[in-house]
């Protein structure tokens, strides 16, 4: 990121997941010791009335977030702060597509921060995920 350029209004470049895949949910699931079946089970997606597809965990939707600002910031350690409400699911083989804009740069030098607005939205255009972000911008 060029640091002289985040201003107010400036976009951050977006981080697109052409096809959530769903043996990633999957493993995920296994990783995390999550019983929720929804991640794993296309019977139980369809008796919850949830579709024919597994269901991505927030968290990972989440992550688009993450590694969309790790990819402009240069460093994951940049990002500071992470706020995030959760609208809607992301299920296998869906496109999603995180973006963000800056709200504000405030603080100087080594103190300086941006405050951006983030979000996930899936290829049909719903948006799954909004929130905000604090990002500590390096000095030049």
């Amino acid at each position: 990121m060029s640091t002289n350029e985040i201003t107010p209004g400036s976009a951050i470049p977006s981080f697109v997941v052409d096809s959530v895949d769903g043996e990633h949910i999957r493993q995920i699931a296994l990783i995390l010791d999550d019983p929720n079946p929804i991640h794993f089970d296309l019977d139980a997606v369809a008796a919850a009335g949830m579709g024919d597809r597994e269901i991505n965990q927030g968290g990972s939707t989440m992550a688009y977030i993450i590694d969309m600002i790790t990819s402009w910031a240069g460093t994951r350690s940049a990002l500071q702060r992470i706020k995030c409400r959760f609208r809607d699911n992301v299920r296998a083989g869906d496109t999603v597509t995180a973006g963000g804009t800056v709200l504000e740069v405030t603080g100087g030098g080594d103190n300086r921060r941006a405050l951006c607005d983030v979000w996930v939205d899936r290829g049909d255009g719903k948006r799954v995920i909004d929130g905000t972000v604090v990002v500590a911008i390096p000095e030049d």
